[in-house]
């Protein structure tokens, strides 16, 4: 595993060797096995720490306030609030200033762009979706007490980063948001409360989790604008920078768009990427990186210590080969339980039938 930073060379850390003696057939089988009930016995609640602070917005919140408070507390999301319905309305997230962003890049003027989001509300996010076609975020959210297999499932089915914990206040009925269940939130429980995560020894080359064909890239000279089109339109969060030679040396992310939503400066989206990276805080944490050759034991090893969200997949040199996401090993991890839950029910049926039969319910899950 390695880090990237814009301005100095990669430096390794918590490098594992993939050629590690793997498990047995037979081990792999019960350590994965194990990951199943791990995931089916714990909630999550038990994911959330002891003590936190959970912002909420009401959807009347003027959007210029909410997002003066997400920057000021260090979040980049937070469930809305319908104080008439009384009900959980839905999460303010990065992708709705992004599409306040593009709205505002094709007005007309400038003067009354400024003038009409001084008085912004949260609820008017939905008409702005519409206007420039972005589809309706999806409702979801999940019960304090459904299990993380549950939790896992939800995440990589509805393809959100996120998914928010409502519970029912038994007198009245009445909607909580008790919290907000993350994806790194889950991976990290994992990571630091599951033993056997030394069973994912297999390299990245074998397991192919991540996207590697038609990896979106900009330059450092692509306008801003342009990169931000590109999270739309094929609905990623990261788009790795990369010289003449596809050489890594940055990635801009949506979180890079909250300093321009902020700024109010949508009419400057068109400057370069590089150029606009430099606005960045100096204690930007700086880009991981990963090889062929890594683990996700070694994966997880990182994040139990850093806050990661997706790793770049580069070669000896640092040319770009792919990027694997927080949602593709998530993905992974549900197909994992998908599949020992579907030899469990096949081994259960099959004891009951006679061996044709048993052929037959096995080829009926395998094209499942």
């Amino acid at each position: 595993m390695s880090y990237l930073s814009s301005s100095v060379p990669s430096t390794e850390f918590d490098r594992e060797s993939a050629t590690s003696t793997p498990p047995l057939p037979e081990q792999a089988c019960e350590i994965q096995s194990s990951m199943c009930s791990f995931l089916k016995q714990h909630t999550a609640y038990d994911v959330l720490p002891v003590s936190y602070r959970l912002i909420v917005f009401d959807t009347r919140l003027l959007v210029k306030k909410a997002l003066n408070a997400l920057v000021q507390n260090g979040i980049v999301s937070a469930p809305l609030w319908s104080s008439e319905d009384q009900k959980f309305a839905g999460m303010l997230t990065v992708a709705d200033f992004i599409n306040l962003i593009q709205y505002y890049y094709t007005h007309s003027s400038v003067e009354d762009a400024f003038r009409e989001i001084e008085s912004f509300e949260l609820v008017h996010l939905r008409k702005v979706e519409k206007i420039v076609g972005a589809p309706a975020p999806q409702l979801v959210s999940m019960d304090p007490m459904a299990t993380l297999y549950d939790a896992c499932h939800l995440l990589a089915e509805s393809r959100v980063h996120r998914v928010p914990l409502l519970d029912i206040e038994p007198e009245t009925g009445t909607e909580m948001i008790v919290s907000v269940i993350t994806q790194y939130r889950i991976l990290k429980f994992i990571a630091s409360n599951f033993k056997h995560t030394k069973v994912l020894r297999q390299p990245l080359s074998e397991l192919r989790i991540g996207t590697y064909d038609n990896v979106a890239t900009a330059s450092m000279s692509t306008p801003v604008i342009q990169v931000i089109n590109m999270f739309v339109e094929q609905n990623i969060s990261a788009v790795p920078i990369v010289d003449s030679n596809g050489v890594v040396i940055n990635v801009y992310e949506t979180i890079d768009v909250m300093s321009i939503a902020r700024s109010g400066k949508y009419k400057e989206l068109d400057i370069p990427v590089g150029e606009a990276m430099e606005a960045r805080p100096k204690d930007y944490p700086g880009v991981h990186t990963c090889t062929l050759n890594d683990t996700l034991h070694s994966i997880f090893r990182t994040i139990r210590k850093q806050r990661v969200y997706r790793l770049i997949i580069v070669d000896q040199e640092n040319k770009l080969i792919g990027i694997v996401s927080l949602s593709n090993i998530l993905g992974y991890l549900v197909e994992i339980i998908i599949t020992i839950l579907t030899c469990r029910e096949y081994n259960l049926v099959s004891n009951n039938l006679d061996p044709q039969a048993s052929i037959l319910v096995l080829r009926l899950h395998t094209t499942f």
